[in-house]
């Protein structure tokens, strides 16, 4: 081999560089001639992260290899991986060769095209159509009023380095991603001249709405189509579309969300006429093709409200003391075939959306609660996923087959829990503890391989008919929730493990890893509160870190930020594994009647196979989509939390609210009001009276003064001062306290006490001396009489020994003295 390399070099090049051109074609050649081994591979990717910060460094210039191998002193030993590393990062367009030397992709690039998705706070991330690469971060001063979907340009800021990832701004926006806005009327002037507020431009933006038959009024929420839009910090012009009502009527909250994040609302006639043919019932000649399972006893699980039943499971133990599981999901590709309405609108849809009392679904009623639904007692199309399991958890088999069931129960969360607890009487509790065991080994077997688990409660929003909020429902991730959990994760695993060994394309759900940075900044937040972690930790090591701290005032605020510091998990078809779940091969498949995904891997599972480059595009879809739903059903939520919040204003003004801080900044504290869940702000002005200092080792407040700190996981009082329903903003009073005690230094505790043993040692002393003196009444008398009046008063109202501690005030009583703290202000007395 090394002789027909020496005459193809010897043609190709002068005699002098034969030598090194011969060295070159030999690594060539052994790279091609054999696989790399996974230590080499770990030095690859080792090579590559440290080129890739080399190149992307700020006194970066571009090197050929060769130069680049002696600035970076790789041994020669390592050249042809070092090679490899800078091979792999042109592919993955970390950097591209420009004159035989290796320059950095974006610098070279200079600007690049992409796709706006805009945060509520006001930046936005820009997905870069032409190269492999993470989203661009923009903050909010360039987003150059840019708007969800809009096609835009964007200018990349080599020099900072962000733990968002490359960052820059946009220059221009080549396209408009949408011209139909929803908003509400905040200024109404003479002559029928309007001004609107959409909280998709944010609060910098101003539309004037063009003059139309319709009077309006302040509050009323409409449909605009944008005429012209304006500048930075110009005026968007729009013409009036149609009205849906007020602010203050709660019934259009979710009309006005649908509009707002264009999400579509009725099915075509042709899709529901699709859905409709099938009538109420599973066709007998589907039955007889399918393998018939309704002897077993499957049940469901699942919240209080819901009606699309995806899901149903089965457990038993065998006489060698094997559990097999069944997991049971609906058949929706039966219905829903590649080619029609049915599929066309739910590929538009890409998924169900949420919002308190009401479910816009993927697919028609009449399948996604009716046909699809794994009702009770009826029979009903499904792919079954049985598994059978050792004494320890681990799987030894499993099958896959399409099927026919019938559920024997429908349980909520709340009535299997009850059962479990001995609270309610069931012929199934047997079952419901078999999967209580069968649950904690496969918990056991995921936290053995590193999965991280928080199992945050949620709080859900109640509402009536008429969509007016009337309480909310605090719903714990008990074991039920997550025996559930446990099972469509493994069911979920499997299949994206089977697909991948047929070397069929999928659309996997991955989740990469944090970037370093992320990682570093959140050990050193941990460190702050007092627990032990390495600076770039295992998903080991975090779960040890949440299985203490979740015991802590600290525990939800730390599984918060670490969540904030995670990549966001999407569909791809490129399976780079699952970071959260330490997973190397994993898919969505178990709810197919509310996403697209699941259908899709449906479909490929039973040979219905689509191409990569389809399946990635379906990825994005179905990724940017449930982005926009996610944002639809938290703007709702927090809509209806704050008109609770309002009702509440009204009926007791003066009702305070206890809180947790959650985050501190310089220039003040964010926390959380534990009753509603919902994050109120104070700036540092509105704290007590003192000068703050931050503390960035602590990241806390201290008071140069008075010895008040704030840091998260704090406890507090607030009043709530305002709510806006048009810009969704609550204003709140920080309820004064006591400095704490624990504040004090050691020392000045000490003299404090001392001081207080000495005063009521004297106290007791002149109390007995009154009593004796009482004892001669006459001579008291005498004594009394000839005293002034003065010190008559002091023996008769004695001053109090050492620092009296005032009586409590009530939240009224603050409030009216903070009110009049600020009116001293304002007029100088």
């Amino acid at each position: 081999m090394k002789q027909d390399i020496y005459t193809m070099v010897k043609k190709k090049s002068p005699k002098k560089k034969i030598t090194d051109t011969l060295q070159t074609a030999v690594i060539e050649a052994k790279k091609e001639s054999r696989v790399r081994t996974a230590k080499e591979m770990r030095l690859m990717q080792s090579l590559m992260k440290t080129a890739e910060q080399c190149i992307q460094g700020k006194g970066y210039t571009p090197l050929t290899l060769q130069e680049f191998i002696l600035r970076l002193r790789i041994p020669d030993q390592h050249a042809d991986i070092f090679k490899d590393a800078l091979d792999e990062l042109v592919k993955q367009n970390n950097a591209i060769i420009k004159d035989g030397r290796y320059c950095c992709y974006l610098k070279a690039k200079n600007t690049l095209t992409g796709t706006l998705s805009l945060h509520p706070r006001g930046f936005g991330f820009v997905k870069v159509n032409e190269a492999k690469m993470d989203d661009v971060f923009i903050p909010k001063p360039f987003t150059m009023n840019g708007v969800d979907g809009d096609t835009v340009e964007v200018l990349i800021n080599c020099d900072v380095i962000s733990n968002k990832g490359p960052e820059g701004k946009i220059v221009s926006i080549i396209s408009r991603g949408r011209r139909h806005l929803a908003g509400i009327i905040t200024e109404v002037r003479p002559q029928e001249v309007y001004y609107a507020f959409s909280p998709l431009l944010g609060f910098s933006q101003k539309i004037r709405v063009k003059s139309t038959k319709e009077e309006l009024k302040r509050g009323d929420r409409i449909v605009m189509e944008v005429a012209e839009w304006g500048g930075k910090d110009g005026l968007t012009l729009a013409n009036f579309s149609k009205h849906l009502g007020s602010i203050s009527d709660p019934s259009c909250d979710i009309t006005a969300a649908l509009e707002e994040f264009e999400l579509r609302q009725k099915f075509p006639a042709i899709a529901l006429k699709e859905a409709k043919a099938f009538g109420d019932r599973v066709p007998l000649q589907e039955i007889k093709n399918r393998e018939d399972l309704r002897h077993l006893p499957c049940i469901t699980i699942d919240p209080d409200t819901a009606k699309d039943f995806d899901d149903a499971v089965n457990l038993s133990k065998d006489k060698k003391g094997h559990y097999h599981l069944g997991v049971h999901i609906a058949d929706v590709s039966f219905y829903v075939k590649p080619g029609s309405a049915l599929d066309d609108e739910a590929a538009m849809r890409c998924n169900s959306t949420y919002f308190p009392g009401f479910c816009l679904p993927m697919l028609p009623h009449e399948l996604s609660s009716n046909l699809c639904s794994l009702k009770p007692n009826v029979n009903r199309l499904t792919v079954s996923i049985l598994m059978e399991f050792n004494k320890n958890g681990d799987m030894i088999d499993y099958r896959m087959t399409k099927s026919v069931i019938k559920s024997v129960k429908r349980f909520t969360y709340k009535e299997a829990k009850a059962v479990l607890d001995g609270k309610k009487e069931s012929p199934h509790a047997k079952t419901l503890d078999l999967m209580v065991e069968m649950c904690a080994l496969l918990k056991k077997k995921r936290y053995e391989r590193g999965s991280v688990e928080f199992g945050l409660p949620e709080l859900v929003v109640l509402v009536d008919d008429k969509g007016v909020p009337t309480g909310t429902d605090y719903i714990v991730y008990d074991i039920t929730h997550q025996l559930i959990e446990e099972f469509m994760l493994k069911a979920n695993e499997v299949v994206a493990t089977h697909i991948a060994k047929e070397g069929k394309a999928l659309t996997y759900r991955i989740h990469d890893k944090p970037s370093e940075d992320n990682l570093k900044d959140f050990s050193l937040l941990a460190m702050a509160f007092g627990f032990t972690l390495s600076p770039t930790p295992t998903p080991k090591e975090i779960q040890k870190l949440f299985d203490e701290a979740m015991h802590t005032p600290y525990g939800e605020y730390l599984a918060t930020s670490y969540i904030r510091k995670m990549r966001l998990a999407i569909y791809s078809s490129d399976n780079i594994g699952h970071y959260g779940l330490n997973l190397t091969h994993y898919c969505h498949f178990t709810s197919p009647i509310r996403r697209y995904v699941d259908l899709v891997a449906h479909r490929i599972l039973f040979n219905e196979t689509e191409d990569k480059e389809t399946l990635e595009k379906l990825a994005q879809e179905c990724s940017a989509k449930e982005r926009i739903s996610a944002k639809a059903e938290n703007s709702v939520v927090l809509l209806k939390k704050l008109r609770m919040l309002d009702a509440n204003k009204r009926q007791e003004p003066f009702r305070a609210y206890e809180g947790i801080v959650t985050r501190v900044k310089n220039f003040g504290i964010y926390f959380e009001v534990i009753e509603y869940m919902l994050e109120g702000y104070l700036h540092v002005s509105e704290l007590d009276n003192d000068y703050f200092n931050y503390d960035e080792v602590t990241m806390s407040l201290k008071g140069a003064y008075n010895g008040y700190s704030y840091k998260a996981g704090d406890k507090l009082t607030v009043l709530l001062k305002t709510v806006d329903l048009i810009t969704l903003e609550t204003k709140w009073d920080l309820v004064p306290s006591s400095p704490p005690e624990e504040e004090m230094e050691e020392s000045s505790r000490q003299d404090h006490r001392k001081k207080r043993d000495h005063k009521k040692s004297k106290r007791k002393h002149d109390r007995k001396e009154a009593k004796d003196r009482n004892k001669v009444k006459g001579k008291f008398k005498q004594e009394v009489q000839s005293k002034p009046q003065s010190k008559l008063n002091r023996e008769e109202n004695p001053p109090t020994r050492g620092k009296r501690t005032p009586a409590p005030l009530s939240a009224k009583d603050v409030f009216q003295e903070m009110q009049t703290k600020k009116s001293r202000k304002k007029t100088g007395f």
